[in-house]
């Protein structure tokens, strides 16, 4: 069932409110946690966050264009976490901030951003965007999650499970995951706020760097039939890097094909390249994450 306009648009706002930091003082933000049925922060928050954090500090003509993070302590989601940002360079052409998001007095994560005014010029390509079937033939991730039913562990929260997300995905090609199969390490899916947002390009840009922590390291999983939901699986994001290329709205559908070339030492390297519906290659992505399988007595 597809949530109505008036809760699609509540859920979205909450997450716009989310990211709209609180201002502690010069460069210092505060930003409040939320609680997605992770057992730690969600990464895309911090990400998410950081990035309305160094917008922050920067002038509009200068767009943020990359961002490179270090995931360093778990966060805790019941607490706020705080944002420091220092503005490393101011250069002619590029600006460069540096991010600490603090919790409990520990840097809990790292991000050096950078930032650079718009130059025309004829130096422009890109790879073509791949075959994909549109997102009106495929099913909401939301939808196969709840059809999942009484198959779903009791050790999971089945009220944060099955509740509407503000970010929209519809997974190409989708597997079960209380019972995956090995398979190719590359995979689609689309995604979407479920509502209209302002035209503000920094929350885009924030929100799109929210979206992008979801699904990423999974398909380090798919070669080995692993999934999220196996207790014995224990996976965490250690790093993510992400380049804007060109403009875009989260609030249309963008083609996200993720792949992983390489997985070995417990670490599984994945990326992920983002189109908007008309072909073109808005923003890059690529993340390692620690991937272990537990055994009995460590899984307990």
């Amino acid at each position: 069932m597809s949530p109505t306009a008036a809760h699609a648009d509540r859920i979205v706002n909450d997450l716009v409110t989310l990211l709209r930091l609180e201002q502690l003082g010069p460069d210092r933000f505060r930003g409040a946690s939320e609680d997605i049925g992770t057992r730690n922060v969600f990464g895309g928050q911090v990400l998410g966050q950081s990035v309305m954090a160094a917008c922050r500090t920067v002038d509009a003509e200068r767009p943020i264009h990359s961002l490179h993070a270090y995931f360093l302590l778990a966060g805790d989601k019941r607490e706020p976490i705080d944002y420091e940002v220092d503005r490393v360079r101011d250069g002619r052409s590029f600006a460069t901030r540096r991010v600490s998001a603090w919790q409990k007095g520990r840097v809990i994560f790292t991000m050096m951003a950078s930032f650079q005014v718009r130059e025309p010029g004829a130096f422009e390509h890109q790879h073509p965007m791949p075959t994909a079937p549109s997102p009106d033939t495929l099913v909401s991730d939301a939808a196969l999650r709840r059809a999942l039913g009484d198959r779903l562990p009791s050790t999971i929260a089945r009220a944060k499970f099955d509740a509407e997300r503000p970010i929209e995905y519809r997974t190409v090609d989708p597997t079960d995951p209380l019972e995956p199969e090995p398979r190719s390490d590359d995979y689609q899916l689309w995604l979407r706020s479920l509502s209209k947002l302002p035209d503000d390009p920094v929350l885009h840009c924030a929100l799109l760097a929210y979206a992008s922590d979801h699904g990423l390291l999974r398909a380090a999983l798919l070669p080995h039939g692993l999934s999220f939901m196996q207790p014995n699986l224990m996976a965490a994001s250690l790093d993510h890097a992400m380049w804007f290329h060109r403009d875009f709205r989260i609030d249309d559908w963008l083609l996200y094909a993720i792949d992983s070339p390489n997985g070995v030492g417990s670490r599984g390297l994945c990326r992920g390249q983002i189109y908007s519906r008309d072909g073109r290659l808005v923003a890059s992505v690529a993340q390692e994450g620690v991937v272990r399988v537990l055994d009995d007595d460590a899984a307990a």
